[in-house]
């Protein structure tokens, strides 16, 4: 966006009456052609205010567990530009360049796998407010 690239996991946008599941199970199928039939989660949840730039932003989450097809660039908002499956070991590289707020519980999720076997946890909860109205001026800071 605005000419930048990020990495981050496949998500998007919940439509009115989808549940989180099923709208990311229809947005991951979307963006990358695979078709997630069992989710864990929700592992971890964000949430980021920028009243600045006038928006929220809330994430759920979810550890895919049974899926199937091939990966591929689907994705009709037009915004997913590749897709692969990347081993954890490879995803700090990644995630260098990414906002906090992808960077940091994803990074964090990877370290210890909390929630990975679908056991009641509780839920991390990750919060950030980004302070401005530009967004390549704007400071993050996690809450």
């Amino acid at each position: 966006r605005d000419g930048a690239r990020d990495w981050s996991p496949p998500g998007g946008v919940i439509d009115e009456n989808e549940t989180v599941v099923s709208g990311l199970t229809r947005e991951v199928e979307e963006e990358t052609g695979v078709r997630v039939w069992r989710w864990n989660g929700p592992v971890y949840e964000v949430e980021v205010e920028a009243p600045g730039l006038g928006w929220r932003l809330r994430v759920e989450a979810h550890l895919a567990v049974d899926f199937t097809g091939d990966l591929r660039i689907g994705d009709p908002d037009g915004i997913v530009v590749d897709a692969a499956f990347v081993a954890p070991d490879e995803c700090g590289a990644r995630l260098a360049g990414c906002q906090p707020w992808v960077r940091e519980p994803l990074g964090a999720w990877l370290a210890e796998r909390w929630g990975e076997t679908g056991a009641a946890l509780p839920l991390p909860r990750f919060r950030y407010l980004v302070e401005g109205d530009h967004p390549r001026r704007a400071v993050v800071t996690r809450r």
